[in-house]
């Protein structure tokens, strides 16, 4: 392992500015991700900035119903919350389906978001890999990519974001506070990761030097219920072959909100907006949800191996909506 220096800042403009001083340094959060991607070759920092000990460990109730978490709050204290609970079930379930018990103890908010991809050809230093080497090639294409990305990637990458708390935050609108050397801004968070487009290099639009603060929900709708559910190969500790988190409210059998987002399938979190737009105002029915589904797929490309995904994501979709039509409070 190439050394690296430590350092434990005081305050969050200490750590901002300590960042901007080293462009090789990295944010330490849990360090359950960076610390085995150096392990494997893949990143060598030159200095880690380890932020766990900052006061970012709070989740605070807002003014208006709304929730402010935390960027150093455990992923098992956050699905554990009460509040989280009740009000946005969809982030504690899928929390809960993201890792085992000990990594949760230990992974926090910022860092889920930023974790990287589980692509074989980015893990493995032996092979090119376009994320990892900018122009190298993605033998993905062609290669082992059954796991991999079935919407918006590119000819340079068809990585798949690994996060299932991400595609929690995309489905309830939450927006992520973001802190720099130029100031704060927030950035919702289905703009928060990008698609591969000419640079698979770049995971979010995260500015150099910047750090994830909190993340914000707004108070969840009065009526909607909530639900994620996640494919995967095995029982538990295992990445989304396919995952949905959805909000619906349904009133006389008529959809009146509804809000769907994917795992698994994109370099990103996909917020599943074509989908939506079949929702609302519609009967809640099977066939209402298929024809959903089906709108939102329409646009997906396949690779080989990975077709099965497409099929799977249906399913799933008619799956989750139709437990949510039926439920009531």
């Amino acid at each position: 392992m190439k050394p690296f220096g430590y350092l434990r800042p005081a305050t969050v403009a200490e750590a901002v500015q300590a960042r901007a001083a080293h462009p090789g340094a990295r944010f330490l959060g849990g360090g359950t991700n960076i610390v085995d991607l150096m392990k494997l070759g893949v990143t060598a920092p030159d200095l880690l900035i380890d932020v766990s000990r900052l006061p970012l460990d709070r989740i605070e109730e807002l003014p208006g119903g709304g929730l402010r978490i935390g960027a150093t709050v455990r992923n098992s204290d956050l699905a554990a919350a009460p509040v989280v609970r009740d009000r946005y079930p969809v982030l504690s379930q899928a929390l809960l389906a993201g890792a085992s018990g000990q990594l949760r103890n230990t992974a926090t908010t910022g860092g889920n978001l930023l974790q990287r991809t589980r692509c074989g050809y980015f893990q493995d230093t032996s092979k090119p890999c376009n994320k990892r080497e900018p122009g190298t090639g993605c033998p993905a294409r062609e290669g082992a990519h059954r796991d991999l990305a079935v919407l918006g990637h590119s000819a340079h990458c068809v990585a798949t974001h690994p996060s299932d708390m991400a595609v929690a935050l995309a489905v309830l609108d939450a927006t992520v506070d973001l802190q720099g050397p130029d100031g704060e801004r927030t950035v919702p968070a289905t703009a928060f990761h990008r698609l591969p487009e000419e640079n698979p290099e770049r995971d979010t639009v995260i500015a150099p030097g910047e750090m994830i603060t909190a993340v914000q929900l707004p108070p969840p709708p009065a009526e909607a219920h909530s639900l994620y559910r996640k494919a995967r190969d095995r029982a538990s500790f295992a990445f989304a072959l396919v995952s949905v988190a959805a909000q619906l409210d349904v009133r006389d059998g008529m959809v009146r909100h509804a809000a769907l987002a994917y795992g698994g399938l994109a370099h990103r979190p996909w917020r599943a907006t074509a989908a939506e737009e079949v929702l609302r105002g519609a009967p809640a029915t099977t066939d209402t949800f298929r024809r959903a589904a089906d709108a939102e797929l329409a646009a997906a490309r396949p690779l080989r191996d990975n077709g099965f995904k497409v099929t799977l994501a249906r399913r799933l979709t008619v799956s989750v909506l139709g437990e949510l039509a039926v439920r009531r409070r």
